[in-house]
């Protein structure tokens, strides 16, 4: 019964991965082809990223950070447990483990990339009262995966020394 449940929540994860990769790569074609690629397109897509946090649903700059690093606080334990590098850093410069390393990235913020890609698109269509796909992959990305990257390391970092420091107790307890 438990092994059902980890697979199908394994599926599922995979599946909502898939998704969220297959429609921000879907998204940046639609921004290439609408919008095309420019400095002027450049200028706008970073002058409105920076406007977002003081506007309206500016709660998504704390929250899809915070999913982020609850995901991150997550699989940083388990690298420590694990004994593996961190996560960035073997993304960085192992080649031979870094697809595999950013699949599990992907699995893990998968939900929370989906919400931002949601969110955006709220936020464009009732502020802006237009549609950016490209800016939509770039703040969601921002919002969750970067943050992802970064918490991971430090997880990671911090558990490890709890383990060598802490042998018989669990850092998740």
């Amino acid at each position: 019964m438990a092994d059902r449940t980890l697979q199908a929540t394994s599926r599922s994860a995979r599946l909502i991965a898939w998704l969220a990769v297959a429609l921000m790569a879907v998204l940046i074609v639609l921004g290439i082809a609408w919008y095309g690629i420019s400095v002027d397109v450049e200028r706008r897509i970073w002058h409105n990223i920076v406007e977002r946090p003081n506007g309206p649903m500016a709660f998504r700059f704390l929250l899809q950070p915070t999913m982020a690093f609850l995901a991150a606080l997550h699989d940083g334990i388990n690298d420590a447990r694990l004994g593996r590098l961190p996560y960035f850093r073997t993304v960085l410069s192992d080649p031979t483990r870094r697809n595999k390393r950013l699949r599990e990235g992907f699995l893990s913020t998968g939900r929370i990339l989906l919400l931002g890609l949601g969110m955006d698109a709220i936020y464009q269509y009732r502020v802006l009262n237009t549609f950016f796909p490209g800016e939509m992959v770039l703040t969601a990305l921002l919002l969750a995966f970067v943050p992802y990257l970064v918490f991971r390391g430090i997880v990671t970092r911090i558990a490890r020394w709890w383990i060598l420091h802490h042998p018989h107790s669990d850092p998740t307890r």
